[in-house]
């Protein structure tokens, strides 16, 4: 294991999730893997949220230094926020961010070698960032 913070992005839709980890894999090519793990879907593929696919995400993105989970809307909170009720860990959280612009940041940050918390912090704070001047 190393000290990565594990990033899982949970979707309704695992095209969305999967095409959300490409684009963050193709932002950092050349600076190492990283561990951005998709949960989109449900267990068939169709569209929603599973319980199961977001529990084997927070595993396999587990490197050591913790996991952020983002989720995209509705019931993909819900679902990461029971897995954690059963599941307890203070070193997994699941963050309120917008989900593009949030997991860029997260994985932005956890490529420099962040901590959890400053992850987390930097994926709540894209919510901010406005995309062009006023």
């Amino acid at each position: 294991m190393d000290n990565t913070v594990g990033i899982v992005l949970v979707s309704h839709s695992h095209i969305l999730a999967d095409g959300l980890r490409d684009l963050l894999e193709q932002l950092g090519s050349g600076s190492g893997p990283r561990p951005i793990v998709p949960a989109g879907g449900t267990d068939d593929g169709g569209i929603g949220t599973s319980y199961d696919l977001i529990l084997a995400a927070i595993g396999r993105a587990d490197q050591g230094a913790g996991v952020v989970v983002l989720p995209d809307i509705g019931s993909s909170v819900l679902t990461a926020r029971l897995v954690l009720e059963d599941y307890p860990r203070d070193d997994v959280v699941v963050v309120d961010a917008p989900f593009v612009e949030g997991a860029v940041a997260a994985a932005v940050t956890a490529a420099a070698g962040a901590g959890l918390d400053a992850v987390a912090a930097a994926a709540r704070e894209a919510r901010d960032i406005p995309k062009f001047p006023s």
